[in-house]
Protein backbone atom coordinates (compact mmCIF):
# COMPACT_ATOMS: atom_id res chain seq x y z
CA UNK A 1 0.00 0.00 0.00
CA UNK A 2 1.33 3.14 -1.02
CA UNK A 3 1.28 6.77 1.45
CA UNK A 4 -0.95 8.01 -0.48
CA UNK A 5 -3.74 5.40 0.31
CA UNK A 6 -2.86 5.98 4.20
CA UNK A 7 -5.60 8.80 3.99
CA UNK A 8 -8.50 7.03 2.99
CA UNK A 9 -9.77 4.84 5.97
CA UNK A 10 -11.87 1.31 6.11
CA UNK A 11 -14.81 2.66 8.27
CA UNK A 12 -15.63 5.97 5.63
CA UNK A 13 -18.22 5.02 3.13
CA UNK A 14 -16.95 5.50 -0.76
CA UNK A 15 -17.38 8.96 -2.12
CA UNK A 16 -20.01 9.27 -4.93
CA UNK A 17 -16.45 9.76 -7.40
CA UNK A 18 -15.07 6.71 -5.84
CA UNK A 19 -18.42 4.78 -6.72
CA UNK A 20 -17.97 6.30 -10.22
CA UNK A 21 -14.84 5.38 -11.14
CA UNK A 22 -15.09 1.77 -10.23
CA UNK A 23 -18.28 1.97 -12.27
CA UNK A 24 -16.34 3.39 -14.68
CA UNK A 25 -13.55 0.27 -14.57
CA UNK A 26 -16.50 -2.92 -15.01
CA UNK A 27 -17.77 -0.47 -17.91
CA UNK A 28 -14.16 -0.67 -19.42
CA UNK A 29 -13.94 -4.33 -18.88
CA UNK A 30 -17.01 -5.17 -21.15
CA UNK A 31 -15.96 -2.84 -23.60
CA UNK A 32 -12.75 -4.54 -24.05
CA UNK A 33 -14.46 -8.02 -23.91
CA UNK A 34 -17.37 -7.69 -25.62
CA UNK A 35 -18.52 -9.51 -29.13
CA UNK A 36 -17.42 -6.85 -31.66
CA UNK A 37 -18.27 -9.26 -34.76
CA UNK A 38 -22.06 -8.74 -34.04
CA UNK A 39 -21.48 -4.75 -34.87
CA UNK A 40 -22.17 -3.96 -38.15
CA UNK A 41 -19.96 -2.01 -40.04
CA UNK A 42 -21.43 1.65 -39.38
CA UNK A 43 -22.30 0.61 -35.99
CA UNK A 44 -18.40 -0.56 -35.53
CA UNK A 45 -17.26 2.87 -36.47
CA UNK A 46 -19.42 4.51 -34.27
CA UNK A 47 -18.04 2.45 -31.16
CA UNK A 48 -14.69 2.80 -32.47
CA UNK A 49 -15.08 6.83 -32.87
CA UNK A 50 -16.97 7.37 -29.69
CA UNK A 51 -14.18 4.87 -27.45
CA UNK A 52 -12.08 7.99 -28.90
CA UNK A 53 -14.32 10.34 -27.83
CA UNK A 54 -14.81 9.25 -24.14
CA UNK A 55 -10.61 8.96 -23.86
CA UNK A 56 -10.03 13.18 -24.40
CA UNK A 57 -13.03 13.28 -22.26
CA UNK A 58 -11.29 11.05 -19.75
CA UNK A 59 -8.14 13.34 -20.08
CA UNK A 60 -10.23 16.12 -19.69
CA UNK A 61 -11.83 14.87 -16.44
CA UNK A 62 -8.20 13.56 -14.76
CA UNK A 63 -6.77 17.30 -15.29
CA UNK A 64 -9.41 18.45 -13.01
CA UNK A 65 -9.00 15.70 -10.67
CA UNK A 66 -4.95 16.55 -10.55
CA UNK A 67 -5.82 20.44 -9.93
CA UNK A 68 -8.24 18.98 -6.95
CA UNK A 69 -5.06 16.65 -5.48
CA UNK A 70 -2.64 19.58 -5.95
CA UNK A 71 -5.08 22.63 -3.81
CA UNK A 72 -5.05 19.43 -1.01
CA UNK A 73 -1.37 19.48 -1.25
CA UNK A 74 -1.47 16.32 -1.60
CA UNK A 75 1.90 15.53 -3.75
CA UNK A 76 3.33 17.02 -0.81
CA UNK A 77 1.62 14.80 1.65
CA UNK A 78 2.70 11.49 0.31
CA UNK A 79 6.30 12.29 0.24
CA UNK A 80 6.70 14.13 -3.38
CA UNK A 81 8.73 17.31 -3.92
CA UNK A 82 6.63 18.59 -6.89
CA UNK A 83 3.32 18.07 -9.15
CA UNK A 84 5.57 17.08 -11.63
CA UNK A 85 7.09 13.81 -9.47
CA UNK A 86 3.39 13.27 -8.57
CA UNK A 87 2.18 13.32 -11.66
CA UNK A 88 4.56 10.76 -12.79
CA UNK A 89 5.74 8.27 -10.06
CA UNK A 90 1.54 8.37 -8.19
CA UNK A 91 -0.80 9.06 -11.18
CA UNK A 92 1.72 7.28 -13.75
CA UNK A 93 1.00 9.75 -16.29
CA UNK A 94 3.36 9.30 -19.28
CA UNK A 95 3.58 12.81 -20.47
CA UNK A 96 3.95 15.03 -17.02
CA UNK A 97 5.41 17.84 -18.56
CA UNK A 98 3.01 17.84 -21.49
CA UNK A 99 -0.05 17.12 -19.34
CA UNK A 100 0.50 19.42 -17.36
CA UNK A 101 0.99 22.25 -19.85
CA UNK A 102 -2.69 21.14 -21.36
CA UNK A 103 -4.04 21.67 -17.66
CA UNK A 104 -3.17 25.09 -17.18
CA UNK A 105 -4.76 25.74 -20.93
CA UNK A 106 -8.14 24.26 -20.19
CA UNK A 107 -8.74 23.40 -16.36
CA UNK A 108 -10.37 25.47 -13.90
CA UNK A 109 -8.12 26.60 -11.27
CA UNK A 110 -8.52 28.39 -8.33
CA UNK A 111 -7.71 31.49 -7.12
CA UNK A 112 -6.06 32.43 -3.78
CA UNK A 113 -9.37 33.08 -2.65
CA UNK A 114 -10.78 30.33 -3.52
CA UNK A 115 -12.71 31.25 -6.48
CA UNK A 116 -12.80 29.48 -9.65
CA UNK A 117 -10.77 30.67 -12.42
CA UNK A 118 -11.63 30.08 -16.36
CA UNK A 119 -9.27 28.24 -18.20
CA UNK A 120 -6.73 29.94 -19.73
CA UNK A 121 -8.53 28.91 -23.13
CA UNK A 122 -11.70 28.52 -22.42
CA UNK A 123 -12.77 27.22 -26.25
CA UNK A 124 -10.57 24.59 -25.91
CA UNK A 125 -11.68 23.87 -23.04
CA UNK A 126 -15.14 23.10 -24.30
CA UNK A 127 -13.94 20.95 -26.91
CA UNK A 128 -11.72 18.40 -25.20
CA UNK A 129 -14.29 18.60 -22.06
CA UNK A 130 -17.14 17.16 -24.91
CA UNK A 131 -14.19 14.82 -26.29
CA UNK A 132 -14.36 16.80 -29.89
CA UNK A 133 -10.51 16.68 -29.90
CA UNK A 134 -8.05 15.40 -27.89
CA UNK A 135 -4.29 15.98 -26.17
CA UNK A 136 -2.37 15.87 -29.27
CA UNK A 137 -4.69 18.58 -30.55
CA UNK A 138 -4.51 20.44 -27.74
CA UNK A 139 -0.62 20.42 -27.66
CA UNK A 140 -0.59 21.60 -32.09
CA UNK A 141 -3.20 23.95 -31.17
CA UNK A 142 -0.77 25.38 -28.00
CA UNK A 143 2.54 25.08 -30.26
CA UNK A 144 0.62 27.68 -32.75
CA UNK A 145 -0.87 30.03 -29.96
CA UNK A 146 2.50 30.14 -28.23
CA UNK A 147 4.15 31.62 -31.36
CA UNK A 148 1.55 34.41 -31.59
CA UNK A 149 3.84 37.89 -31.31
CA UNK A 150 2.97 39.55 -27.55
CA UNK A 151 2.35 42.62 -28.89
CA UNK A 152 -0.71 41.62 -30.35
CA UNK A 153 -4.23 42.93 -28.38
CA UNK A 154 -6.14 41.01 -26.26
CA UNK A 155 -9.15 40.60 -28.42
CA UNK A 156 -6.82 39.55 -31.42
CA UNK A 157 -5.57 36.29 -28.95
CA UNK A 158 -8.82 35.27 -28.47
CA UNK A 159 -10.28 35.24 -31.86
CA UNK A 160 -7.27 33.24 -32.80
CA UNK A 161 -7.97 30.47 -29.72
CA UNK A 162 -11.28 30.16 -31.07
CA UNK A 163 -10.39 29.98 -34.63
CA UNK A 164 -7.76 27.22 -33.43
CA UNK A 165 -10.69 25.12 -31.77
CA UNK A 166 -12.63 25.33 -34.98
CA UNK A 167 -9.77 24.06 -37.11
CA UNK A 168 -8.29 21.61 -34.19
CA UNK A 169 -12.33 20.06 -33.91
CA UNK A 170 -11.94 19.52 -37.96
CA UNK A 171 -8.49 18.80 -38.76
CA UNK A 172 -5.69 16.70 -37.57
CA UNK A 173 -2.82 17.64 -35.61
CA UNK A 174 -0.16 18.00 -38.79
CA UNK A 175 -3.09 20.05 -40.37
CA UNK A 176 -3.21 22.52 -37.42
CA UNK A 177 0.36 23.39 -37.73
CA UNK A 178 -0.03 24.22 -41.70
CA UNK A 179 -3.28 26.13 -40.86
CA UNK A 180 -2.14 27.86 -38.14
CA UNK A 181 1.24 29.04 -39.66
CA UNK A 182 -1.21 30.79 -42.30
CA UNK A 183 -3.01 32.41 -39.45
CA UNK A 184 0.14 33.50 -37.91
CA UNK A 185 1.01 35.04 -41.59
CA UNK A 186 -2.10 36.95 -41.20
CA UNK A 187 -1.84 38.47 -37.86
CA UNK A 188 1.11 39.75 -38.56
CA UNK A 189 1.78 39.77 -42.43
CA UNK A 190 5.10 42.32 -42.64
CA UNK A 191 6.35 40.51 -39.39
CA UNK A 192 7.03 44.25 -37.70
CA UNK A 193 4.86 42.53 -34.40
CA UNK A 194 7.57 40.31 -33.26
CA UNK A 195 10.13 41.97 -31.54
CA UNK A 196 13.56 40.41 -29.88
CA UNK A 197 11.36 39.58 -26.79
CA UNK A 198 9.35 36.75 -29.16
CA UNK A 199 12.58 35.77 -30.07
CA UNK A 200 14.25 35.06 -27.17
CA UNK A 201 11.01 33.57 -25.53
CA UNK A 202 11.09 31.28 -28.84
CA UNK A 203 14.84 30.37 -28.93
CA UNK A 204 15.93 26.88 -28.10
CA UNK A 205 17.99 23.56 -29.23
CA UNK A 206 16.80 20.38 -27.79
CA UNK A 207 19.13 16.80 -28.01
CA UNK A 208 16.94 14.34 -28.27
CA UNK A 209 17.37 10.40 -26.74
CA UNK A 210 19.54 8.25 -29.26
CA UNK A 211 18.19 6.29 -31.48
CA UNK A 212 18.62 1.65 -31.45
CA UNK A 213 21.38 2.87 -33.67
CA UNK A 214 22.90 5.45 -31.59
CA UNK A 215 22.12 8.40 -33.31
CA UNK A 216 19.73 10.68 -32.37
CA UNK A 217 17.90 14.31 -33.83
CA UNK A 218 18.69 17.82 -32.46
CA UNK A 219 16.16 20.61 -33.48
CA UNK A 220 16.61 24.19 -32.13
CA UNK A 221 15.23 27.77 -32.85
CA UNK A 222 18.09 30.15 -33.25
CA UNK A 223 18.05 33.66 -32.75
CA UNK A 224 19.79 36.08 -35.76
CA UNK A 225 22.91 36.42 -33.61
CA UNK A 226 23.35 32.69 -33.44
CA UNK A 227 21.99 32.20 -36.92
CA UNK A 228 24.81 34.61 -38.21
CA UNK A 229 27.71 32.68 -36.29
CA UNK A 230 26.49 29.25 -37.32
CA UNK A 231 25.96 29.90 -40.99
CA UNK A 232 29.63 31.56 -40.74
CA UNK A 233 31.00 28.93 -39.38
CA UNK A 234 29.49 26.31 -42.34
CA UNK A 235 30.58 28.97 -44.66
CA UNK A 236 33.98 28.47 -43.36
CA UNK A 237 34.12 24.69 -42.08
CA UNK A 238 31.55 23.02 -44.00
CA UNK A 239 32.96 23.61 -47.75
CA UNK A 240 32.80 20.23 -50.24
CA UNK A 241 36.38 18.87 -49.02
CA UNK A 242 36.54 20.44 -45.42
CA UNK A 243 36.59 18.23 -42.55
CA UNK A 244 35.53 14.67 -44.35
CA UNK A 245 36.04 11.52 -41.72
CA UNK A 246 35.94 9.47 -44.71
CA UNK A 247 39.00 11.23 -46.06
CA UNK A 248 42.10 10.30 -44.59
CA UNK A 249 43.46 13.55 -46.85
CA UNK A 250 40.89 15.97 -46.16
CA UNK A 251 41.68 19.65 -44.25
CA UNK A 252 40.34 20.06 -41.19
CA UNK A 253 39.51 23.18 -39.79
CA UNK A 254 38.35 26.33 -41.44
CA UNK A 255 38.97 26.48 -45.85
CA UNK A 256 40.43 29.93 -44.89
CA UNK A 257 43.92 28.26 -43.16
CA UNK A 258 43.94 24.82 -45.55
CA UNK A 259 46.21 24.03 -48.77
CA UNK A 260 43.78 25.30 -51.54
CA UNK A 261 45.31 22.51 -53.88
CA UNK A 262 44.45 19.87 -51.34
CA UNK A 263 41.03 21.72 -50.41
CA UNK A 264 40.62 21.15 -54.45
CA UNK A 265 41.43 17.80 -54.56
CA UNK A 266 39.63 16.36 -51.15
CA UNK A 267 36.30 18.63 -53.27
CA UNK A 268 36.71 16.36 -56.09
CA UNK A 269 36.20 13.02 -54.07
CA UNK A 270 33.39 14.01 -52.07
CA UNK A 271 30.31 12.72 -52.07
CA UNK A 272 28.48 14.43 -48.68
CA UNK A 273 25.28 15.84 -48.81
CA UNK A 274 25.05 20.22 -47.68
CA UNK A 275 23.36 18.51 -44.18
CA UNK A 276 26.42 16.26 -44.14
CA UNK A 277 29.35 18.83 -44.91
CA UNK A 278 27.20 20.58 -42.04
CA UNK A 279 27.31 17.95 -39.38
CA UNK A 280 31.04 17.27 -39.76
CA UNK A 281 31.61 20.83 -39.46
CA UNK A 282 30.19 20.96 -36.30
CA UNK A 283 31.86 17.73 -35.25
CA UNK A 284 35.19 19.02 -36.24
CA UNK A 285 34.42 22.13 -34.58
CA UNK A 286 33.72 20.50 -31.26
CA UNK A 287 36.98 18.32 -31.40
CA UNK A 288 39.05 21.34 -31.94
CA UNK A 289 37.15 22.86 -28.76
CA UNK A 290 37.94 20.06 -26.51
CA UNK A 291 40.91 19.56 -28.24
CA UNK A 292 42.23 22.97 -27.19
CA UNK A 293 40.81 23.18 -23.53
CA UNK A 294 38.29 25.51 -24.08
CA UNK A 295 35.82 24.05 -22.24
CA UNK A 296 37.95 24.43 -18.98
CA UNK A 297 40.02 21.67 -16.55
CA UNK A 298 37.37 20.64 -14.72
CA UNK A 299 33.53 19.82 -14.81
CA UNK A 300 32.45 18.14 -10.97
CA UNK A 301 35.84 17.18 -10.13
CA UNK A 302 35.57 15.57 -13.93
CA UNK A 303 38.27 16.08 -16.86
CA UNK A 304 36.64 18.34 -19.30
CA UNK A 305 37.01 15.35 -21.98
CA UNK A 306 35.04 12.71 -23.99
CA UNK A 307 35.32 10.29 -20.83
CA UNK A 308 34.48 6.37 -22.39
CA UNK A 309 33.61 2.98 -20.13
CA UNK A 310 33.90 0.06 -21.93
CA UNK A 311 33.71 -3.31 -21.55
CA UNK A 312 37.39 -5.37 -21.65
CA UNK A 313 34.99 -8.31 -23.81
CA UNK A 314 33.14 -5.75 -25.95
CA UNK A 315 36.70 -3.86 -27.10
CA UNK A 316 38.36 -7.65 -27.45
CA UNK A 317 34.98 -8.72 -30.15
CA UNK A 318 35.08 -5.10 -31.17
CA UNK A 319 31.26 -4.85 -31.00
CA UNK A 320 28.78 -3.61 -28.34
CA UNK A 321 28.33 -0.36 -27.21
CA UNK A 322 30.37 1.90 -24.81
CA UNK A 323 29.00 4.69 -22.64
CA UNK A 324 30.38 8.38 -22.30
CA UNK A 325 30.50 10.03 -18.60
CA UNK A 326 27.78 12.13 -20.79
CA UNK A 327 25.34 9.34 -20.93
CA UNK A 328 25.76 8.76 -24.91
CA UNK A 329 26.31 5.37 -26.34
CA UNK A 330 28.99 5.25 -29.01
CA UNK A 331 29.36 1.80 -31.13
CA UNK A 332 32.97 -0.14 -30.46
CA UNK A 333 33.79 0.16 -33.52
CA UNK A 334 33.58 3.98 -33.44
CA UNK A 335 34.86 4.53 -29.93
CA UNK A 336 38.26 2.27 -31.21
CA UNK A 337 38.93 5.35 -33.96
CA UNK A 338 38.03 7.80 -31.12
CA UNK A 339 40.87 6.29 -28.80
CA UNK A 340 44.11 6.52 -30.86
CA UNK A 341 44.99 9.01 -29.05
CA UNK A 342 43.03 8.46 -25.71
CA UNK A 343 44.78 7.93 -22.38
CA UNK A 344 43.44 4.84 -20.76
CA UNK A 345 42.20 3.97 -17.18
CA UNK A 346 42.34 0.70 -15.28
CA UNK A 347 39.40 0.47 -13.01
CA UNK A 348 39.85 -2.41 -10.37
CA UNK A 349 37.09 -3.81 -8.30
CA UNK A 350 37.85 -5.52 -4.65
CA UNK A 351 41.41 -5.73 -5.15
CA UNK A 352 44.44 -3.57 -4.13
CA UNK A 353 45.01 -0.29 -6.21
CA UNK A 354 47.51 2.50 -5.89
CA UNK A 355 44.95 5.34 -6.38
CA UNK A 356 44.25 6.39 -2.92
CA UNK A 357 40.67 5.65 -2.71
CA UNK A 358 39.45 5.67 1.08
CA UNK A 359 39.96 9.19 2.78
CA UNK A 360 37.83 8.94 5.84
CA UNK A 361 37.35 12.32 7.56
CA UNK A 362 40.20 13.29 5.99
CA UNK A 363 38.82 15.17 2.84
CA UNK A 364 34.95 15.92 2.42
CA UNK A 365 34.82 16.22 -1.88
CA UNK A 366 35.67 13.00 -3.93
CA UNK A 367 38.45 12.99 -5.45
CA UNK A 368 39.04 12.65 -9.39
CA UNK A 369 40.07 9.00 -9.06
CA UNK A 370 36.91 8.55 -6.83
CA UNK A 371 34.59 9.85 -9.16
CA UNK A 372 36.23 8.25 -12.27
CA UNK A 373 36.33 4.92 -9.97
CA UNK A 374 32.18 5.85 -9.68
CA UNK A 375 32.08 5.93 -13.57
CA UNK A 376 33.39 2.77 -14.08
CA UNK A 377 31.50 0.90 -11.55
CA UNK A 378 28.35 -0.76 -13.16
CA UNK A 379 25.69 1.88 -11.40
CA UNK A 380 28.11 4.54 -12.40
CA UNK A 381 27.09 5.70 -15.24
CA UNK A 382 23.86 7.68 -13.89
CA UNK A 383 22.40 9.75 -10.38
CA UNK A 384 21.91 6.07 -8.44
CA UNK A 385 18.39 7.64 -7.82
CA UNK A 386 15.59 5.43 -8.80
CA UNK A 387 13.64 6.75 -12.06
CA UNK A 388 16.92 9.34 -12.42
CA UNK A 389 18.79 8.93 -15.77
CA UNK A 390 21.26 12.31 -15.42
CA UNK A 391 24.54 11.27 -17.08
CA UNK A 392 27.15 10.74 -14.58
CA UNK A 393 29.14 14.09 -15.77
CA UNK A 394 26.33 16.59 -13.84
CA UNK A 395 26.24 14.37 -10.82
CA UNK A 396 27.78 15.00 -7.24
CA UNK A 397 29.60 12.03 -5.31
CA UNK A 398 27.11 11.48 -2.53
CA UNK A 399 27.69 10.03 1.32
CA UNK A 400 25.29 7.63 0.78
CA UNK A 401 25.72 5.47 3.62
CA UNK A 402 25.74 8.50 6.82
CA UNK A 403 25.90 11.79 5.34
CA UNK A 404 29.39 14.43 6.09
CA UNK A 405 27.72 16.44 8.95
CA UNK A 406 27.04 13.03 10.35
CA UNK A 407 29.95 11.60 10.27
CA UNK A 408 30.44 9.96 7.22
CA UNK A 409 33.07 8.98 5.63
CA UNK A 410 34.68 10.09 2.07
CA UNK A 411 35.65 6.13 1.20
CA UNK A 412 34.73 4.68 -2.41
CA UNK A 413 32.81 1.91 -0.45
CA UNK A 414 30.26 4.62 1.14
CA UNK A 415 29.83 7.01 -2.08
CA UNK A 416 26.95 6.91 -4.78
CA UNK A 417 26.51 9.48 -7.67
CA UNK A 418 23.67 11.55 -6.99
CA UNK A 419 22.20 14.59 -9.10
CA UNK A 420 22.20 17.58 -7.30
CA UNK A 421 18.94 17.75 -6.79
CA UNK A 422 18.22 14.57 -5.39
CA UNK A 423 21.32 15.07 -3.26
CA UNK A 424 20.10 17.98 -1.59
CA UNK A 425 16.94 15.75 -1.02
CA UNK A 426 18.52 13.39 1.24
CA UNK A 427 17.42 14.27 4.78
CA UNK A 428 14.86 12.43 7.76
CA UNK A 429 12.24 14.57 7.00
CA UNK A 430 9.11 13.52 5.03
CA UNK A 431 9.09 14.06 1.12
CA UNK A 432 12.97 13.66 1.93
CA UNK A 433 15.10 10.32 1.42
CA UNK A 434 16.69 7.90 3.26
CA UNK A 435 19.95 6.35 1.64
CA UNK A 436 22.17 3.59 2.56
CA UNK A 437 25.00 1.69 0.79
CA UNK A 438 24.55 -2.48 0.20
CA UNK A 439 26.91 -4.36 1.70
CA UNK A 440 26.77 -7.84 0.23
CA UNK A 441 24.71 -10.00 -1.89
CA UNK A 442 24.00 -9.16 -5.89
CA UNK A 443 23.51 -5.78 -5.02
CA UNK A 444 26.67 -5.20 -2.96
CA UNK A 445 28.13 -1.58 -3.48
CA UNK A 446 25.08 -0.05 -5.28
CA UNK A 447 22.61 2.95 -3.23
CA UNK A 448 19.57 1.91 -1.80
CA UNK A 449 17.02 5.32 -1.77
CA UNK A 450 13.48 5.49 0.60
CA UNK A 451 11.24 8.15 -0.34
CA UNK A 452 10.38 9.28 3.53
CA UNK A 453 6.53 9.67 4.31
CA UNK A 454 4.97 11.45 6.86
CA UNK A 455 4.59 9.94 10.51
CA UNK A 456 1.58 7.48 10.37
CA UNK A 457 2.09 6.37 7.26
CA UNK A 458 3.08 3.02 5.63
CA UNK A 459 6.97 3.47 4.66
CA UNK A 460 7.71 3.42 0.65
CA UNK A 461 9.71 0.66 -0.56
CA UNK A 462 13.51 0.85 -0.80
CA UNK A 463 14.60 0.97 -4.58
CA UNK A 464 17.50 1.01 -6.11
CA UNK A 465 17.85 2.62 -9.64
CA UNK A 466 17.76 -0.22 -12.60
CA UNK A 467 18.83 1.67 -15.42
CA UNK A 468 22.59 0.54 -15.95
CA UNK A 469 21.75 -3.00 -15.55
CA UNK A 470 19.71 -3.32 -18.83
CA UNK A 471 23.14 -5.09 -20.71
CA UNK A 472 23.44 -7.48 -18.24
CA UNK A 473 19.67 -8.07 -17.38
CA UNK A 474 19.53 -8.74 -21.17
CA UNK A 475 22.60 -11.19 -21.02
CA UNK A 476 21.12 -12.85 -18.42
CA UNK A 477 17.65 -13.15 -20.18
CA UNK A 478 19.14 -14.59 -23.00
CA UNK A 479 21.23 -17.22 -21.23
CA UNK A 480 18.22 -18.27 -19.85
CA UNK A 481 15.88 -17.91 -23.20
CA UNK A 482 18.94 -20.15 -25.09
CA UNK A 483 18.80 -22.84 -22.00
CA UNK A 484 15.42 -23.01 -22.55
CA UNK A 485 15.87 -23.64 -26.27
CA UNK A 486 19.18 -25.87 -26.44
CA UNK A 487 19.28 -27.06 -22.75
CA UNK A 488 22.14 -26.33 -20.11
CA UNK A 489 25.47 -25.10 -21.63
CA UNK A 490 28.42 -27.64 -21.63
CA UNK A 491 30.71 -28.89 -19.17
CA UNK A 492 34.00 -26.53 -18.98
CA UNK A 493 35.50 -28.79 -21.27
CA UNK A 494 33.29 -28.58 -24.11
CA UNK A 495 33.48 -24.37 -24.19
CA UNK A 496 33.69 -23.27 -27.56
CA UNK A 497 36.83 -22.62 -28.74
CA UNK A 498 38.08 -18.79 -29.29
CA UNK A 499 37.68 -17.60 -32.96
CA UNK A 500 40.89 -15.40 -34.11
CA UNK A 501 39.88 -12.81 -35.97
CA UNK A 502 43.33 -12.32 -37.59
CA UNK A 503 45.70 -14.18 -39.19
CA UNK A 504 49.11 -14.45 -37.25
CA UNK A 505 52.37 -13.69 -40.11
CA UNK A 506 55.32 -14.89 -37.35
CA UNK A 507 58.09 -15.47 -40.18
CA UNK A 508 59.58 -12.06 -38.93
CA UNK A 509 58.60 -11.98 -35.39
CA UNK A 510 60.91 -10.72 -32.80
CA UNK A 511 61.07 -13.42 -29.49
CA UNK A 512 58.11 -10.95 -27.75
CA UNK A 513 55.44 -11.07 -30.55
CA UNK A 514 56.16 -14.76 -30.68
CA UNK A 515 56.04 -15.60 -27.11
CA UNK A 516 53.04 -13.56 -27.32
CA UNK A 517 51.50 -15.15 -30.43
CA UNK A 518 52.34 -18.60 -28.24
CA UNK A 519 50.19 -17.45 -25.35
CA UNK A 520 47.09 -16.85 -27.54
CA UNK A 521 47.04 -20.03 -29.70
CA UNK A 522 47.49 -21.73 -25.92
CA UNK A 523 44.30 -19.68 -25.04
CA UNK A 524 42.57 -20.23 -28.14
CA UNK A 525 43.17 -24.04 -28.36
CA UNK A 526 43.84 -25.59 -24.92
CA UNK A 527 45.31 -29.28 -24.97
CA UNK A 528 42.78 -31.65 -23.45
Amino acid sequence: MSSSEAIITSDVPPSRATELVRSLHALIDGIQTVDLASCTDSELVEVAAETERAVARLSFAGDRQVVEATERDLPRKTGHRSVIQFMTHRLRIAEPMRRTKQRHATATHLSPTGEPLEPEHPALAEALADGKINTSHIRAVLDVLDQIPHAVDHDVKLAAERQMTEIAVDHTPADITALGARLLAHLDPDGTLADDTDRKRRRKLSVNRQRADGTAKMSADLTPELLARITMLLAVWAKPGMNNPDDPESPHGSIENADPEMVEAAAARDDRSDAQRNHDAFNALLKAVLEDGLLGKSHRGLPIQVIVKADLNDLIREAGFATTATGTLIPIPELIDMAADAQPWLAVFKDATAVPLYFGRGKRLATREQRLVSFARPDGEACSTPDCDLSAAHVEMHHAQLDWGLGGLTDITDLAPACPKHNRMVGDQPGQYTTRMVREGPDEGRCVWRLNAEPGAPPNPERINRRPDLPRRFAEHLEQVRTEIHGPTTASGDQPRLHLRQIIDLRNASDAEATLASIMLAAAYPRA
